[in-house]
């Protein structure tokens, strides 16, 4: 008689690990779609990196490209525009960070939003950080940089707020020169 209590507790505990282990596969099977869905679709993974031809760029005048859904400026700094931004006083930014993504927690000096040391390419994300607007290039504002007329924020040649709402410098992304020409964003 002990035998067949032995027998049925065995079954038993069968039913109950085969039903828990179903159950878990079940769940995991109904939520996996949800989850997955969250992951970047491959057009995003696809541009998470591109290459820049900056070949065409002359001194004086910046090429605007779309990396990650948003506008990045790449401008050739004349040497006037290099002086200009390497003379500010720092204590006179209203930011003083770099906000450059490939020197964390460095100085908003010109040497450090810049991408080369002669300092004469710059690349930084062409979103206003007031508000996301797209600001206007070419010498434009009170410190001929760049100007945000939805607001009124004004940038330098090096791309710092100097005047208005904007609470930071303009964002230097992820970028490095992979020769002469081709600047690889990301």
């Amino acid at each position: 008689m002990a035998n067949i209590e032995e027998d049925e507790g065995t079954r038993r505990d069968f039913l109950f690990y085969a039903t828990g282990g179903a159950a878990a596969v079940g769940t995991g099977a109904a939520v996996w779609p949800l989850i997955n869905q969250m992951n970047p679709s491959a057009d995003v993974k696809a541009l998470a990196s591109i290459r820049v031809d900056v070949s065409e760029v002359e001194p004086g005048t910046q090429l605007t490209v779309k990396w990650l859904g948003k506008p990045v400026f790449i401008r050739r700094r004349t040497e006037a525009e290099i002086d200009e931004a390497k003379n500010v006083n720092l204590d006179e930014l209203l930011d003083n960070m770099a906000r450059n993504d490939n020197i964390p927690e460095a100085s908003a000096d010109d040497t450090n939003r810049s991408l080369d040391e002669s300092g004469e390419w710059l690349v930084m994300m062409g979103v206003c950080t007031h508000l996301g607007c797209v600001p206007l290039g070419d010498g434009a504002g009170e410190f001929n940089g760049w100007f945000c007329p939805c607001h009124g924020s004004h940038y330098d040649t090096s791309g710092r707020i100097r005047k208005g709402p904007a609470p930071e410098n303009l964002a230097v992304p992820p970028a490095v020169f992979v020769d002469d020409t081709t600047i690889k964003l990301g």
